[in-house]
């Protein structure tokens, strides 16, 4: 009898497993669909997607890196040592200049001291003996950087410069970096760092067109690289980071970075246990010697190719170590015929009465500069008597006070803002205000701390304020400033065209109103451009055209904006009208032609301007006191056989010389000036205000405000006892003590 199976539907216990007609693995099937990602989880790898991507990844990075090493052969050497020179042209194509003639002599590492070799290991790479040939972590540091706007970085070894310098190239691409990458790394294996530390120093270039640590020890020092000090060595090492810009000969307004650069060299020399702290701290900067200049850089030129190349390189047309490889091709926007008639005019009316007999004339240093309002050209650039003798660009340099050409700046700053008195009367070229000697500026009816004194100490009592630009009262724009307030009178002088970082450029108790701030002749004539183009703004340009190997560099946007209003800006140059028609700069008048100018003379007579404008033509010019060994700005008294040098003097003189040659055989304009109202009575005479009806004096007067011309009213107890000889007829000021007791002020 055969056995009856158990199962439930025959009285059996249950068995569990698979349904009837259902397969084995329909069980496994149902929990994989169980198991799958749903909603928000699908958006995301899984772990082993991410893994596997990763490794690919890792495996064509080292892919490429293998390729590449395999690839990349170290080149013969560039061509660096017979570089192009880059041509420089006058606006209209004929040249103007070129340099070149690249200066490098050659050294053996053992002919660098070890304190010279370990200073520009600590300025540019410390670990370089251990590290190996490329740092990865710095290089993406220094793209992160250079990404973020920190400024742009390389984050390389010595090694990769050296690689750079003498295998490659200076261009800025990735091809190149790519290629510096892979020859360093193949450099290393092959070469001792010895070697590699011996070809950096003698392929780096560290200005003043010296390439190699020789040649850069003898254009600095005049010496050869042994006879070097530790304190020399630093300062060549810190040139590296930025050969031009850290050359103080040449950039005396840079000297606070390059002291930091230099401490800092040092100071990592002693964190690098080179050097004893106490050796370090007994250092004393070694000041660098006057430049020597190619033969082919000497007179003007080398002021103007100097003035170029930096405006190309701040602009970030041409980086300097490609402009420096050579070849390119650069049309300046300076007109020779202009250029000349500047260059000749400081040579008339200035250098030719300097003598050999008097001492201070040695001292006279002159800049200049002009733009055409309308298109914010430089036409005409005067950096010095000669680059070869004179290194420093006068026109460019930023480390004199403007003195009293600050003043109008103050008060269209007025204007723009509509400010008041602290009476709450509105500023105008007709409100009185108090011209007392050292008279206290007040706010809110609260002593500022801040008391100028005018010119020879001489006191006005009431009044205009046209009156007080045209003699340049210091008490009154000291209240005024104090008025419009600090920071607005900054920020307009900035909307104008003074650098926002030039030095000096404070908003602290009014001495912003007294020109305390040194921007420079090119800035200052960039200011008064505006003016000129009745408040409308357009950055000024040297560069009409660069092309290299037949392509053409775009050049930057210079879009025209509204510094300040047309009535702000017209206004003032009705103003400026009168300081020219009957003011402290009468001088300007033998141009012959319709203008408006500011005088201005800095603390202690150390510089003289003059900055003044006629419709179609924008000029600054100023006569600088520099000591010719020590390079110290020192007096001008006594230049030129005078008492004292002002800016209604050769400054004046200069510029109406200048103006007259420039714009010959040129119809006559007129300034069509929209004045604020409230302003018409203090035009200029003359069809060039519109709608103006100027009082006969050619200002107007308010009771008890002094007239324009003749004797003024002192109120002064007594002739200053010591100090500068008494200013001349045309004076704009000179040093005087501030009540306050916060130093002298220019005037």
């Amino acid at each position: 009898m055969s056995e009856e199976p158990h199962g439930p539907e025959n009285g059996g216990p249950r068995k569990w497993g698979p349904r009837p007609g259902t397969p084995a693995t329909a069980g496994k099937d149902t929990a994989r669909r169980r198991r799958r990602r749903t909603g928000w989880r699908r958006a995301f790898p899984t772990w082993r997607m991410f893994l596997g991507s990763a490794l690919l990844v890792v495996l064509l990075v080292l892919g490429g890196l293998v390729a590449g090493y395999l690839l990349v052969d170290i080149p013969a050497a560039n061509s660096a040592a017979r570089a192009q020179s880059n041509v420089y042209l006058y606006a209209d194509g004929s040249e103007l200049a070129r340099d070149g003639d690249i200066n490098r002599e050659n050294v053996a590492l053992a002919q660098i001291p070890k304190r010279i070799q370990r200073a520009v290991l600590a300025a540019e790479d410390r670990d370089f003996h251990s590290e190996s040939a490329v740092d990865p972590a710095a290089m993406l540091r220094a793209a992160w950087n250079t990404a973020t706007g920190k400024g742009r970085q390389s984050g390389s070894t010595i090694t990769q410069q050296y690689v750079k310098n003498y295998y490659l190239g200076q261009e800025q691409t990735l091809t190149r970096k790519a290629k510096e990458f892979f020859i360093a790394i193949k450099l290393d294996r092959e070469v001792s760092k010895e070697k590699i530390l011996e070809g950096y120093l003698n392929t780096s270039y560290y200005g003043r067109n010296a390439y190699g640590i020789q040649a850069a020890s003898q254009a600095y020092y005049g010496k050869n690289v042994d006879q070097l000090t530790t304190a020399q060595g630093a300062y060549l090492a810190a040139l590296l980071n930025a050969p031009s810009a850290y050359d103080v000969t040449a950039h005396p307004e840079n000297r606070s970075r390059v002291l930091d650069r230099w401490r800092y060299v040092l100071n990592g020399m002693v964190k690098e246990h080179w050097l004893s702290a106490a050796d370090r701290d007994a250092m004393t900067f070694p000041a660098p010697l006057s430049t020597t200049t190619p033969a082919g850089l000497t007179g003007q030129r080398g002021y103007v190719v100097k003035a170029v190349t930096d405006y190309l390189t701040d602009h970030h047309l041409v980086d300097e170590d490609t402009l420096r490889s050579g070849g390119y091709r650069i049309t300046t926007t300076l007109e020779r015929k202009r250029q000349d008639a500047l260059t000749h005019a400081v040579g008339a009316k200035l250098t030719d009465r300097l003598s050999d007999t008097r001492p201070v004339d040695a001292a006279v240093r002159a800049g200049g500069a002009s733009i055409d309002p309308a298109t914010g050209r430089v036409v005409a650039l005067y950096g010095g008597t000669d680059y070869a003798k004179q290194y420093v660009n006068s026109a460019t340099r930023r480390d004199y006070q403007v003195g009293s050409v600050f003043k109008p700046l103050v008060f269209a700053s007025a204007v723009q803002n509509g400010s008041v008195t602290q009476s709450g009367a509105r500023i105008t070229p007709n409100t009185p205000y108090d011209g007392t000697n050292k008279r206290m500026a007040v706010q809110h009816g609260h002593s500022t701390g801040f008391a100028p004194a005018n010119e020879d100490d001489r006191s006005y009592g009431q009044i205009t304020v046209t009156a007080a630009m045209d003699k340049s009262v210091n008490a009154v724009f000291a209240q005024m400033g104090i008025d419009v307030g600090p920071a607005k009178v900054k920020d307009t002088a900035v909307a104008l065209g003074v650098p926002e970082d030039a030095p000096g450029l404070a908003t602290s108790q009014g001495a912003i109103s007294l020109g305390t701030a040194t921007p420079s002749v090119l800035d200052m004539t960039q200011v008064y451009a505006t003016l000129a183009h009745h408040g409308r703004h357009r950055p000024y340009t040297l560069v009409d055209k660069v092309t290299k190997d037949g392509q053409q560099i775009a050049l930057p946007d210079r879009p025209e904006t509204t510094a300040v209003s047309r009535s702000a800006a017209d206004t003032t140059t009705s103003m400026l009208r009168n300081v020219v028609d009957g003011g402290t700069a009468t001088a300007a008048q033998a141009a012959g032609r319709p203008a408006a100018g500011k005088t201005g003379t800095a603390e202690d007579d150390k510089a003289a301007w003059f900055a003044g404008y006629t419709p179609e033509l924008a000029t600054v010019v100023a006569v600088l006191g520099q000591h010719p060994e020590t390079a110290a700005q020192q007096p001008l008294y006594g230049a030129a056989g005078l008492p004292r040098v002002n800016g209604g003097g050769f400054p004046a003189q200069i510029w109406a010389d200048y103006t007259a040659a420039a714009l010959r055989g040129q119809p006559v304009r007129t300034f069509d000036l929209k004045l604020e109202p409230g302003a018409q009575n203090s035009a200029s005479p003359g069809p060039s205000a519109s709608g103006a009806s100027p009082s006969p004096s050619g200002s107007a007067t308010v009771p008890g405000a002094a007239p324009t011309g003749g004797p003024q009213p002192t109120n002064r107890p007594g002739a200053p006892t010591a100090g500068p000889p008494p200013a001349g007829p045309g004076t704009d000021g000179g040093a005087g003590g501030n009540g306050g007791g916060e130093g002298g002020y220019g005037y």
